[in-house]
């Protein structure tokens, strides 16, 4: 039985990892890895709103969420011979569906996110003479995510997952 997890926890409790069996395309069996030496993660949510003002509303806005995206950053330590860190670096050379994958974080509290994405890499080479080869990316969601809440934070139903459209299960 999961253990139940409550209070703050450090961003190193998180696991990022990502689908290396997608090597043109998103695979329907994906294989984990997990991406060696990155230093920083940064989750961006991102929600398109629209506004408008109806004259019934008295000059008062009205707005509507009608998008959203994720976005994670990540930087670190180009570390040559590690699949995960390996396969990130390669995707600086392809485009369209060579770029797409799919990414997983794992909370401390045993929640998962699982997102469709597109790679894109930033940096893998080049700084100071005596800096260690950097590696920055960005993954940058294509199409809706899945979140599976955990057993122990799942009260509704006994999937634990969580519809993405009203937050609930």
């Amino acid at each position: 039985m999961a253990t139940e997890f409550k209070g703050v926890f450090p961003v190193n409790e998180m696991d990022f990892t990502i689908d290396k069996a997608s090597e043109t395309a998103r695979s329907s069996t994906p294989s984990y890895v997990t991406i060696a030496d990155m230093e920083s993660a940064s989750v961006a949510i991102d929600t398109g709103v629209e506004t408008w003002n109806p004259l019934e509303a008295k000059g008062w806005q009205r707005a509507l969420a009608t998008a959203k995206s994720i976005t994670i950053s990540m930087s670190g330590k180009r570390n040559v011979g590690d699949p995960g860190n390996d396969y990130v670096a390669s995707k600086a050379w392809t485009n369209g569906q060579a770029c797409n994958t799919t990414y997983k974080i794992s909370f401390p509290n045993g929640d998962t996110l699982e997102v469709p994405c597109v790679i894109q890499v930033k940096s893998l080479a080049g700084a100071d003479s005596t800096n260690v080869a950097p590696l920055e990316f960005d993954l940058v969601s294509d199409g809706k995510p899945k979140y599976t809440a955990s057993a122990s934070t799942s009260s509704t139903d006994e999937s634990g997952t969580v519809n993405s459209e009203t937050g609930s299960n």
